[in-house]
This record gives C-alpha cells, structure tokens and sequence, in this order.
C-alpha cells in the first residue's frame, strides 16, 4: 500500500515526511522494473548529500542502478535489514524496505519537482 503524501522523483525515489525525518526508498513501480533485488550499498549515518547526487547503488537479475538524493540532507538512519536481506525491498518497499532516514532543512524547497504519487503513476 502506497503512504498517504509521498512524494515520488522522476528517477524513481520516494520522499516520505515523518516527524522531524523525512524516509527515503525506491517506488514500487522502480522495485518492480529491476525485478528480485540481490544486493544494496547504503551510505554511512552523518553522510550529507545534495539534492540529485548519488547515495546508493543497487543490484538485481536484471540490472545495476544508481539511486539519487530527492532532496538535500544529512543521514539518520540506514535500514540495515535491507542490507542483509535486499528481498524485502521487493516485499515492502514502503513500510519495511524504505532505505534512509535523513534531516534535511531545505527538503520542502527542494522538493518542488517531485510528484504526488498518482501523477507519477500517470507519467510512467
């Protein structure tokens, strides 16, 4: 099931507000095109990243991809069970297989060009 007010980029990452955190993981939609996920490289807690860099790459049967910051932050939090168990990313990539959790001060500016889920369903 898809959260109420995610947030979705054009390259395929979501961006969901908690808290004082904003979660950050791959769509559905990407998690289904790469097919069965076998390996993820995740950054270290602290790391910054800008808007558009790459913070992650990942493995599949099917191919190899980068995986780019929606917004600008600093990582909280990195979702190991998915680093030991990348299946759960294909199971649940909204609720258990999210990727980081990151603070960021400028997420809602930069989060202009990112897409309600709905229309980024529509413009797949």
């Amino acid at each position: 099931m898809v959260p109420e007010g995610i947030l979705c980029s054009r390259t395929h990452e979501y961006l969901l507000e908690e808290d004082d955190y904003f979660k950050i993981g791959l769509t559905d939609y990407a998690l289904e095109q790469l097919g069965d996920v076998v390996y993820i490289e995740l950054p270290e807690v602290g790391t910054e990243f800008i808007k558009g860099e790459v913070f992650a790459t990942i493995e599949s049967v099917k191919a190899a991809s980068e995986i780019y910051m929606p917004v600008s932050g600093r990582i909280i939090e990195i979702n190991e069970s998915i680093v030991e168990r990348p299946d759960i990313l294909n199971e649940s990539p909204y609720e258990t297989g999210w990727m980081i959790k990151i603070e960021s001060d400028t997420a809602h500016k930069d989060s202009g060009d990112l897409l309600e889920y709905d229309d980024y369903f529509d413009e797949l």
